[in-house]
Protein backbone atom coordinates (compact mmCIF):
# COMPACT_ATOMS: atom_id res chain seq x y z
CA UNK A 1 0.00 0.00 0.00
CA UNK A 2 1.57 3.47 -0.84
CA UNK A 3 2.24 5.82 1.97
CA UNK A 4 3.31 9.15 2.03
CA UNK A 5 5.06 8.85 5.69
CA UNK A 6 5.45 6.29 8.59
CA UNK A 7 2.72 6.48 11.28
CA UNK A 8 5.29 8.03 13.50
CA UNK A 9 6.08 10.60 10.68
CA UNK A 10 2.04 11.42 10.10
CA UNK A 11 1.68 11.85 13.76
CA UNK A 12 4.57 14.17 13.77
CA UNK A 13 3.27 16.13 11.34
CA UNK A 14 -0.25 15.68 11.88
CA UNK A 15 1.20 17.20 15.55
CA UNK A 16 3.08 20.12 13.75
CA UNK A 17 0.69 20.74 11.63
CA UNK A 18 -2.90 20.68 12.27
CA UNK A 19 -4.82 22.07 14.85
CA UNK A 20 -4.87 20.76 18.27
CA UNK A 21 -8.33 20.96 18.84
CA UNK A 22 -8.39 18.45 15.77
CA UNK A 23 -8.84 15.24 18.10
CA UNK A 24 -8.77 11.53 16.28
CA UNK A 25 -10.82 8.68 17.49
CA UNK A 26 -8.46 6.42 19.37
CA UNK A 27 -5.49 9.16 20.61
CA UNK A 28 -3.46 6.99 22.87
CA UNK A 29 -3.38 4.55 20.09
CA UNK A 30 -4.95 5.95 16.91
CA UNK A 31 -5.40 4.24 13.62
CA UNK A 32 -3.87 4.94 10.33
CA UNK A 33 -6.38 3.99 7.77
CA UNK A 34 -5.14 3.50 4.17
CA UNK A 35 -7.57 2.24 2.38
CA UNK A 36 -11.41 0.93 2.98
CA UNK A 37 -14.02 -1.23 1.02
CA UNK A 38 -17.79 -1.56 1.95
CA UNK A 39 -18.10 -1.92 5.88
CA UNK A 40 -14.31 -2.88 6.65
CA UNK A 41 -11.04 -0.45 7.13
CA UNK A 42 -7.60 -1.14 6.54
CA UNK A 43 -4.63 0.01 8.40
CA UNK A 44 -1.17 0.35 7.27
CA UNK A 45 -0.38 -2.89 7.82
CA UNK A 46 -3.49 -4.51 6.17
CA UNK A 47 -4.79 -5.14 9.58
CA UNK A 48 -8.78 -5.80 8.52
CA UNK A 49 -11.31 -3.71 11.26
CA UNK A 50 -14.59 -3.83 11.32
CA UNK A 51 -16.35 -0.12 10.69
CA UNK A 52 -19.23 -0.30 13.10
CA UNK A 53 -19.64 3.90 13.44
CA UNK A 54 -18.89 4.97 10.30
CA UNK A 55 -22.58 6.40 8.94
CA UNK A 56 -20.99 8.84 6.77
CA UNK A 57 -19.85 5.62 4.00
CA UNK A 58 -23.92 4.98 4.15
CA UNK A 59 -23.64 2.21 1.49
CA UNK A 60 -20.31 1.23 2.50
CA UNK A 61 -17.16 2.86 1.89
CA UNK A 62 -15.66 3.55 -1.45
CA UNK A 63 -19.04 2.01 -3.49
CA UNK A 64 -18.00 1.00 -7.29
CA UNK A 65 -20.95 2.93 -7.95
CA UNK A 66 -20.25 6.17 -6.60
CA UNK A 67 -16.68 6.13 -7.84
CA UNK A 68 -17.93 5.62 -11.31
CA UNK A 69 -20.80 7.89 -11.43
CA UNK A 70 -18.39 10.37 -9.56
CA UNK A 71 -15.39 10.00 -11.89
CA UNK A 72 -18.06 9.98 -15.06
CA UNK A 73 -19.18 13.24 -14.15
CA UNK A 74 -15.95 14.87 -12.82
CA UNK A 75 -14.55 13.75 -16.50
CA UNK A 76 -17.51 15.72 -18.06
CA UNK A 77 -18.41 18.69 -16.08
CA UNK A 78 -17.81 20.53 -12.99
CA UNK A 79 -19.26 23.75 -12.62
CA UNK A 80 -20.14 26.59 -10.45
CA UNK A 81 -23.96 25.54 -9.32
CA UNK A 82 -25.74 29.07 -10.78
CA UNK A 83 -25.44 27.53 -14.12
CA UNK A 84 -28.06 25.92 -15.28
CA UNK A 85 -27.83 21.99 -15.25
CA UNK A 86 -29.85 18.97 -14.90
CA UNK A 87 -28.28 16.95 -12.42
CA UNK A 88 -29.22 19.29 -9.51
CA UNK A 89 -32.76 18.76 -10.79
CA UNK A 90 -33.28 15.65 -11.10
CA UNK A 91 -31.77 15.35 -7.70
CA UNK A 92 -34.10 17.43 -6.47
CA UNK A 93 -36.88 15.73 -7.94
CA UNK A 94 -35.98 12.29 -6.93
CA UNK A 95 -34.68 13.83 -3.23
CA UNK A 96 -38.58 15.19 -2.70
CA UNK A 97 -40.05 11.71 -4.05
CA UNK A 98 -39.03 10.40 -0.39
CA UNK A 99 -40.43 12.69 1.91
CA UNK A 100 -43.82 14.18 2.06
CA UNK A 101 -45.69 15.94 -0.49
CA UNK A 102 -45.44 19.22 1.44
CA UNK A 103 -41.48 19.15 1.69
CA UNK A 104 -40.70 19.99 -1.74
CA UNK A 105 -37.98 22.95 -2.39
CA UNK A 106 -34.54 21.99 -1.71
CA UNK A 107 -31.14 24.05 -1.07
CA UNK A 108 -28.01 22.26 -1.72
CA UNK A 109 -24.79 22.94 0.72
CA UNK A 110 -21.61 21.05 1.14
CA UNK A 111 -22.29 20.07 4.81
CA UNK A 112 -24.81 19.55 7.87
CA UNK A 113 -23.83 22.42 9.50
CA UNK A 114 -24.48 24.51 6.20
CA UNK A 115 -27.65 23.15 6.34
CA UNK A 116 -28.56 23.54 9.94
CA UNK A 117 -27.10 27.05 9.77
CA UNK A 118 -29.09 27.96 6.92
CA UNK A 119 -32.62 26.40 8.55
CA UNK A 120 -32.17 28.57 11.26
CA UNK A 121 -32.15 31.69 8.67
CA UNK A 122 -35.41 30.24 6.59
CA UNK A 123 -37.00 29.83 10.05
CA UNK A 124 -36.46 33.49 11.38
CA UNK A 125 -36.92 35.05 8.37
CA UNK A 126 -40.52 33.29 8.13
CA UNK A 127 -42.13 35.15 10.96
CA UNK A 128 -39.53 37.51 11.43
CA UNK A 129 -39.16 35.35 15.03
CA UNK A 130 -35.38 34.96 16.80
CA UNK A 131 -35.52 32.10 19.36
CA UNK A 132 -34.77 28.82 19.26
CA UNK A 133 -35.94 26.00 21.32
CA UNK A 134 -33.25 23.54 21.25
CA UNK A 135 -32.80 19.76 23.32
CA UNK A 136 -30.24 19.77 25.91
CA UNK A 137 -27.09 17.93 24.87
CA UNK A 138 -27.77 18.25 21.13
CA UNK A 139 -25.11 18.74 18.93
CA UNK A 140 -25.73 20.49 15.28
CA UNK A 141 -22.73 21.62 13.81
CA UNK A 142 -19.73 23.63 13.94
CA UNK A 143 -20.39 26.68 12.66
CA UNK A 144 -20.74 29.32 15.02
CA UNK A 145 -24.91 29.93 15.08
CA UNK A 146 -24.79 26.21 15.77
CA UNK A 147 -22.70 26.09 18.65
CA UNK A 148 -25.14 28.99 20.21
CA UNK A 149 -28.12 26.24 19.69
CA UNK A 150 -25.80 22.97 20.42
CA UNK A 151 -25.70 22.31 24.44
CA UNK A 152 -23.59 19.06 23.80
CA UNK A 153 -20.72 21.99 22.69
CA UNK A 154 -21.66 26.05 24.92
CA UNK A 155 -22.49 23.89 28.24
CA UNK A 156 -18.69 22.47 28.40
CA UNK A 157 -16.67 25.09 27.29
CA UNK A 158 -16.15 28.87 27.96
CA UNK A 159 -19.70 29.74 26.11
CA UNK A 160 -22.92 30.57 27.95
CA UNK A 161 -26.07 30.46 26.63
CA UNK A 162 -27.51 32.73 24.61
CA UNK A 163 -30.75 34.69 25.79
CA UNK A 164 -32.35 33.58 22.35
CA UNK A 165 -31.80 30.03 23.21
CA UNK A 166 -34.06 27.87 25.02
CA UNK A 167 -32.59 24.42 26.10
CA UNK A 168 -35.63 21.86 26.83
CA UNK A 169 -34.81 18.47 28.17
CA UNK A 170 -33.82 15.51 26.78
CA UNK A 171 -36.86 13.00 26.07
CA UNK A 172 -34.91 10.10 27.26
CA UNK A 173 -37.24 7.74 28.89
CA UNK A 174 -33.92 5.53 30.33
CA UNK A 175 -32.09 8.29 32.86
CA UNK A 176 -34.35 11.28 31.88
CA UNK A 177 -36.51 13.41 33.68
CA UNK A 178 -39.16 11.31 32.94
CA UNK A 179 -38.94 7.83 32.63
CA UNK A 180 -40.47 4.47 31.16
CA UNK A 181 -42.44 3.89 34.07
CA UNK A 182 -44.18 7.54 33.82
CA UNK A 183 -47.73 7.57 32.60
CA UNK A 184 -47.56 9.38 29.69
CA UNK A 185 -43.65 10.78 29.10
CA UNK A 186 -44.46 12.09 25.54
CA UNK A 187 -46.87 14.90 27.28
CA UNK A 188 -44.76 15.55 30.04
CA UNK A 189 -41.55 16.25 28.08
CA UNK A 190 -43.54 18.14 25.53
CA UNK A 191 -45.20 20.25 28.58
CA UNK A 192 -41.16 21.13 29.62
CA UNK A 193 -41.51 22.39 25.82
CA UNK A 194 -44.69 24.62 26.39
CA UNK A 195 -43.75 25.99 29.54
CA UNK A 196 -40.71 27.43 28.01
CA UNK A 197 -42.37 28.90 24.69
CA UNK A 198 -44.93 30.29 27.74
CA UNK A 199 -41.76 32.41 29.69
CA UNK A 200 -40.06 33.21 27.05
CA UNK A 201 -43.44 34.78 25.70
CA UNK A 202 -43.93 36.98 29.36
CA UNK A 203 -40.23 38.33 28.53
CA UNK A 204 -41.20 39.50 25.34
CA UNK A 205 -39.47 36.87 23.01
CA UNK A 206 -40.67 34.96 19.73
CA UNK A 207 -40.30 31.19 18.83
CA UNK A 208 -38.95 31.20 15.48
CA UNK A 209 -37.92 27.40 15.75
CA UNK A 210 -37.44 24.55 17.50
CA UNK A 211 -35.11 21.83 16.18
CA UNK A 212 -34.00 18.72 16.85
CA UNK A 213 -32.40 15.14 15.58
CA UNK A 214 -35.60 13.09 14.66
CA UNK A 215 -33.32 10.69 17.10
CA UNK A 216 -30.65 11.85 18.98
CA UNK A 217 -27.06 10.99 18.04
CA UNK A 218 -24.76 12.59 20.31
CA UNK A 219 -26.85 12.99 22.99
CA UNK A 220 -26.57 9.02 23.54
CA UNK A 221 -28.19 7.44 20.73
CA UNK A 222 -32.04 8.78 22.58
CA UNK A 223 -35.51 7.62 20.39
CA UNK A 224 -38.26 10.05 21.38
CA UNK A 225 -41.40 8.59 23.00
CA UNK A 226 -44.38 8.13 20.66
CA UNK A 227 -46.40 10.89 20.04
CA UNK A 228 -43.55 13.95 21.39
CA UNK A 229 -42.73 15.27 18.34
CA UNK A 230 -46.41 16.12 16.87
CA UNK A 231 -47.11 17.82 20.82
CA UNK A 232 -44.31 19.87 20.73
CA UNK A 233 -45.11 20.96 16.86
CA UNK A 234 -48.18 21.54 17.94
CA UNK A 235 -46.98 24.08 20.15
CA UNK A 236 -44.56 25.83 18.35
CA UNK A 237 -46.56 26.30 15.53
CA UNK A 238 -49.12 28.23 18.24
CA UNK A 239 -46.14 30.15 18.54
CA UNK A 240 -45.49 31.19 15.24
CA UNK A 241 -42.43 28.74 15.04
CA UNK A 242 -41.10 26.06 12.26
CA UNK A 243 -40.32 22.70 13.34
CA UNK A 244 -37.04 21.73 12.05
CA UNK A 245 -36.02 17.65 11.96
CA UNK A 246 -31.81 17.65 11.52
CA UNK A 247 -31.33 13.75 9.65
CA UNK A 248 -28.22 14.31 9.07
CA UNK A 249 -27.00 11.91 11.37
CA UNK A 250 -30.03 9.34 11.02
CA UNK A 251 -31.87 10.06 7.70
CA UNK A 252 -31.37 8.29 3.99
CA UNK A 253 -32.76 4.41 5.43
CA UNK A 254 -31.19 3.77 8.82
CA UNK A 255 -33.77 3.01 10.18
CA UNK A 256 -34.91 0.52 7.86
CA UNK A 257 -39.02 1.06 7.53
CA UNK A 258 -39.00 4.74 6.77
CA UNK A 259 -36.61 6.47 4.62
CA UNK A 260 -36.77 9.35 6.95
CA UNK A 261 -36.18 8.91 10.51
CA UNK A 262 -38.94 11.63 11.65
CA UNK A 263 -41.05 9.12 10.02
CA UNK A 264 -41.04 6.69 12.88
CA UNK A 265 -42.94 9.28 14.65
CA UNK A 266 -46.53 8.67 12.56
CA UNK A 267 -47.84 9.86 9.55
CA UNK A 268 -49.61 12.48 11.56
CA UNK A 269 -46.07 14.26 11.98
CA UNK A 270 -44.60 16.15 9.14
CA UNK A 271 -41.74 18.43 10.27
CA UNK A 272 -41.52 22.54 8.47
CA UNK A 273 -37.77 21.60 7.35
CA UNK A 274 -35.64 18.97 6.99
CA UNK A 275 -31.97 19.22 6.52
CA UNK A 276 -29.93 16.36 5.97
CA UNK A 277 -25.74 15.69 5.08
CA UNK A 278 -23.25 13.01 5.86
CA UNK A 279 -24.56 9.96 4.49
CA UNK A 280 -26.34 11.89 1.54
CA UNK A 281 -22.94 11.93 -0.46
CA UNK A 282 -21.76 8.52 0.97
CA UNK A 283 -18.24 10.51 2.12
CA UNK A 284 -18.79 13.12 -0.82
CA UNK A 285 -19.52 16.30 0.83
CA UNK A 286 -22.62 16.90 -0.11
CA UNK A 287 -26.06 18.27 1.94
CA UNK A 288 -29.04 20.01 2.04
CA UNK A 289 -32.44 21.80 3.29
CA UNK A 290 -35.87 21.02 2.29
CA UNK A 291 -38.52 22.70 3.27
CA UNK A 292 -42.41 23.83 2.20
CA UNK A 293 -43.06 26.53 -0.31
CA UNK A 294 -44.29 28.97 2.24
CA UNK A 295 -41.42 29.66 3.93
CA UNK A 296 -39.28 29.14 0.74
CA UNK A 297 -40.97 32.47 -0.06
CA UNK A 298 -40.67 34.10 2.62
CA UNK A 299 -37.05 33.14 2.64
CA UNK A 300 -36.79 34.69 -0.95
CA UNK A 301 -39.29 37.57 -0.31
CA UNK A 302 -36.28 39.03 2.31
CA UNK A 303 -34.40 40.57 -0.81
CA UNK A 304 -31.37 38.68 -0.34
CA UNK A 305 -30.34 36.44 -2.71
CA UNK A 306 -28.79 32.67 -1.84
CA UNK A 307 -26.54 30.81 -3.48
CA UNK A 308 -24.05 28.28 -2.77
CA UNK A 309 -21.15 28.09 -5.16
CA UNK A 310 -20.36 24.38 -4.53
CA UNK A 311 -23.76 23.48 -3.34
CA UNK A 312 -25.68 20.92 -5.81
CA UNK A 313 -22.57 21.30 -8.29
CA UNK A 314 -23.10 18.36 -10.58
CA UNK A 315 -20.55 15.94 -9.38
CA UNK A 316 -21.87 16.22 -6.20
CA UNK A 317 -25.39 15.43 -7.43
CA UNK A 318 -24.58 12.64 -9.51
CA UNK A 319 -22.80 11.01 -6.25
CA UNK A 320 -26.10 11.60 -4.38
CA UNK A 321 -27.98 10.14 -7.54
CA UNK A 322 -25.64 7.21 -7.11
CA UNK A 323 -26.10 6.65 -3.72
CA UNK A 324 -30.47 6.62 -3.68
CA UNK A 325 -29.98 3.93 -7.06
CA UNK A 326 -27.76 1.81 -4.50
CA UNK A 327 -29.94 1.82 -1.08
CA UNK A 328 -32.83 1.08 -3.95
CA UNK A 329 -31.13 -1.36 -5.96
CA UNK A 330 -29.33 -3.41 -2.67
CA UNK A 331 -32.68 -3.28 -0.71
CA UNK A 332 -30.59 -1.28 1.93
CA UNK A 333 -33.64 -0.62 3.91
CA UNK A 334 -34.96 -3.74 4.42
CA UNK A 335 -31.30 -4.82 5.38
CA UNK A 336 -31.06 -2.23 7.61
CA UNK A 337 -34.08 -3.67 9.39
CA UNK A 338 -33.25 -7.75 9.12
CA UNK A 339 -29.91 -6.83 10.88
CA UNK A 340 -30.46 -4.15 12.98
CA UNK A 341 -33.58 -6.73 14.35
CA UNK A 342 -30.88 -9.56 14.95
CA UNK A 343 -28.50 -7.52 16.49
CA UNK A 344 -30.65 -5.98 19.16
CA UNK A 345 -32.20 -9.51 19.80
CA UNK A 346 -28.09 -10.37 20.30
CA UNK A 347 -27.56 -7.54 22.46
CA UNK A 348 -30.80 -8.23 24.53
CA UNK A 349 -29.33 -11.72 25.38
CA UNK A 350 -26.38 -9.43 26.48
CA UNK A 351 -28.54 -7.75 28.58
CA UNK A 352 -29.61 -10.41 30.30
CA UNK A 353 -25.70 -11.50 30.85
CA UNK A 354 -23.78 -8.65 32.01
CA UNK A 355 -24.73 -5.93 34.99
CA UNK A 356 -22.49 -3.50 32.97
CA UNK A 357 -25.29 -3.05 29.99
CA UNK A 358 -28.33 -0.72 31.41
CA UNK A 359 -30.22 -0.10 28.21
CA UNK A 360 -30.60 -1.28 24.75
CA UNK A 361 -32.40 0.88 22.71
CA UNK A 362 -32.48 1.26 18.51
CA UNK A 363 -34.05 0.94 15.14
CA UNK A 364 -32.85 0.03 11.89
CA UNK A 365 -28.83 0.32 12.30
CA UNK A 366 -28.76 3.07 15.01
CA UNK A 367 -28.55 1.30 18.29
CA UNK A 368 -27.14 2.40 21.64
CA UNK A 369 -26.17 0.64 24.92
CA UNK A 370 -25.91 2.55 27.78
CA UNK A 371 -23.63 1.01 30.32
CA UNK A 372 -24.34 1.07 34.33
CA UNK A 373 -22.60 0.77 37.31
CA UNK A 374 -25.53 0.67 38.86
CA UNK A 375 -28.88 -0.61 38.04
CA UNK A 376 -31.07 0.69 40.46
CA UNK A 377 -29.08 4.19 39.96
CA UNK A 378 -28.60 3.80 36.95
CA UNK A 379 -24.94 5.30 37.25
CA UNK A 380 -22.74 5.90 33.95
CA UNK A 381 -20.37 3.65 33.60
CA UNK A 382 -17.96 6.25 31.63
CA UNK A 383 -14.45 4.36 32.24
CA UNK A 384 -16.12 1.02 31.53
CA UNK A 385 -17.05 2.78 28.43
CA UNK A 386 -13.66 4.45 27.19
CA UNK A 387 -12.30 0.80 28.58
CA UNK A 388 -14.22 -1.33 26.53
CA UNK A 389 -13.87 0.78 22.96
CA UNK A 390 -10.32 0.54 23.03
CA UNK A 391 -10.39 -3.22 24.11
CA UNK A 392 -12.59 -3.95 21.01
CA UNK A 393 -10.14 -1.55 18.49
CA UNK A 394 -7.60 -4.48 19.83
CA UNK A 395 -10.15 -7.01 18.89
CA UNK A 396 -10.20 -4.93 14.96
CA UNK A 397 -13.95 -3.83 15.63
CA UNK A 398 -14.78 0.40 16.01
CA UNK A 399 -17.23 1.88 17.98
CA UNK A 400 -17.23 5.02 19.81
CA UNK A 401 -19.07 5.92 22.75
CA UNK A 402 -21.28 9.15 23.85
CA UNK A 403 -23.79 10.96 25.59
CA UNK A 404 -23.82 13.28 28.34
CA UNK A 405 -21.77 11.03 29.80
CA UNK A 406 -20.05 9.42 27.29
CA UNK A 407 -21.05 5.88 28.10
CA UNK A 408 -23.16 4.91 25.34
CA UNK A 409 -21.36 2.46 22.93
CA UNK A 410 -23.04 3.80 19.68
CA UNK A 411 -23.69 1.40 16.77
CA UNK A 412 -24.51 3.15 13.25
CA UNK A 413 -22.66 0.94 10.80
CA UNK A 414 -22.57 1.10 6.90
CA UNK A 415 -26.13 0.34 5.64
CA UNK A 416 -24.40 -3.12 3.83
CA UNK A 417 -23.52 -4.46 7.76
CA UNK A 418 -24.38 -8.40 7.48
CA UNK A 419 -25.98 -10.42 10.35
CA UNK A 420 -22.17 -11.93 10.25
CA UNK A 421 -20.94 -8.85 10.75
CA UNK A 422 -23.33 -8.27 13.93
CA UNK A 423 -22.54 -11.77 15.58
CA UNK A 424 -19.01 -11.11 15.33
CA UNK A 425 -19.38 -7.83 16.90
CA UNK A 426 -21.97 -9.14 19.78
CA UNK A 427 -19.12 -11.77 20.25
CA UNK A 428 -15.94 -9.15 20.96
CA UNK A 429 -18.35 -7.43 22.77
CA UNK A 430 -19.16 -10.67 25.15
CA UNK A 431 -15.65 -11.41 25.65
CA UNK A 432 -14.64 -8.13 26.37
CA UNK A 433 -17.68 -7.37 29.10
CA UNK A 434 -16.60 -10.88 30.47
CA UNK A 435 -13.27 -9.99 31.11
CA UNK A 436 -14.11 -6.44 32.53
CA UNK A 437 -16.61 -8.03 34.83
CA UNK A 438 -14.66 -10.41 36.42
CA UNK A 439 -12.07 -8.00 37.43
CA UNK A 440 -14.47 -5.58 38.91
CA UNK A 441 -15.58 -8.38 40.41
CA UNK A 442 -12.54 -9.78 41.51
CA UNK A 443 -11.60 -6.31 42.74
CA UNK A 444 -14.74 -6.31 44.48
CA UNK A 445 -13.97 -8.97 46.64
CA UNK A 446 -10.79 -8.04 47.33
CA UNK A 447 -11.54 -4.42 48.64
CA UNK A 448 -14.60 -5.62 50.68
CA UNK A 449 -12.53 -9.01 52.84
CA UNK A 450 -9.30 -5.76 52.88
CA UNK A 451 -12.11 -3.17 54.52
CA UNK A 452 -15.05 -4.79 56.07
CA UNK A 453 -16.22 -8.13 57.58
CA UNK A 454 -19.49 -7.31 55.95
CA UNK A 455 -20.19 -7.38 52.13
CA UNK A 456 -21.21 -3.91 50.86
CA UNK A 457 -20.69 -2.43 47.27
CA UNK A 458 -17.04 -1.08 46.03
CA UNK A 459 -16.44 1.94 47.53
CA UNK A 460 -16.50 4.74 44.28
CA UNK A 461 -12.66 5.30 45.32
CA UNK A 462 -11.74 1.86 44.69
CA UNK A 463 -13.77 1.56 41.35
CA UNK A 464 -12.13 4.33 39.61
CA UNK A 465 -8.53 2.91 40.88
CA UNK A 466 -9.42 0.40 39.36
CA UNK A 467 -10.90 1.66 36.07
CA UNK A 468 -8.36 4.73 36.94
CA UNK A 469 -6.70 4.25 32.84
CA UNK A 470 -9.81 4.94 31.10
CA UNK A 471 -11.40 7.14 34.08
CA UNK A 472 -12.59 10.58 32.92
CA UNK A 473 -14.66 13.34 34.37
CA UNK A 474 -17.91 13.82 32.71
CA UNK A 475 -18.03 16.64 33.48
CA UNK A 476 -15.28 17.58 30.63
CA UNK A 477 -16.00 18.57 27.00
CA UNK A 478 -17.55 15.24 25.60
CA UNK A 479 -16.41 16.53 21.58
CA UNK A 480 -12.52 16.69 23.21
CA UNK A 481 -12.35 13.25 24.82
CA UNK A 482 -14.67 11.12 22.32
CA UNK A 483 -12.59 7.69 21.77
CA UNK A 484 -9.94 9.54 23.55
CA UNK A 485 -7.44 11.03 24.51
CA UNK A 486 -7.51 7.98 27.12
CA UNK A 487 -4.61 8.51 29.81
CA UNK A 488 -1.25 6.44 29.45
CA UNK A 489 -2.70 5.41 32.58
CA UNK A 490 -4.66 3.39 30.19
CA UNK A 491 -1.93 1.08 29.60
CA UNK A 492 -2.08 -0.38 33.40
CA UNK A 493 -5.75 -1.37 33.87
CA UNK A 494 -4.80 -3.61 30.92
CA UNK A 495 -2.20 -5.65 32.56
CA UNK A 496 -3.88 -5.53 35.96
CA UNK A 497 -6.81 -7.39 33.44
CA UNK A 498 -4.09 -9.79 32.07
CA UNK A 499 -5.46 -9.60 28.00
Amino acid sequence: MCELYSKQDTLALRGKHIGPSCKVFFAADPIKIVRAQRQYMFDEKGQQYLDCINNVAHVGHCHPEVVRAALTQMEMLNTNSRFLHDNIVEYAKRLSATLPEKLSVCYFTNSGSEANDLALRLARQFRGHQDVITLDHAYHGHLSSLIEISPYKFRKGKDVKKEFVHVAPTPDTYRGKYREDHADPASAYADEVRKIIEAAHNRGRKIAAFIAESMQSCGGQIIPPAGYFQKVAEYVHRAGGVFIADEVQVGFGRVGKYFWSFQVHGEDFVPDIVTMGKPMGNGHPMACVVTTKEIAEAFSNSGMEYFNTYGGNPVSCAVGLAVLDIIEHEDLQSNASRVGNYLMELLHKQKAKHTLIGDIRGIGLFIGIDLVKDHEERTPATAEAQHIIYKMKGKRVLLSADGPHRNVLKIKPPMCFTKDDAKFMVDQLDETLTVLEEAMGAQTERMISENSPCKTKMPEEAHVELLSGSTTDSTENPSRKRNGPCPNKHALFSKRLKT
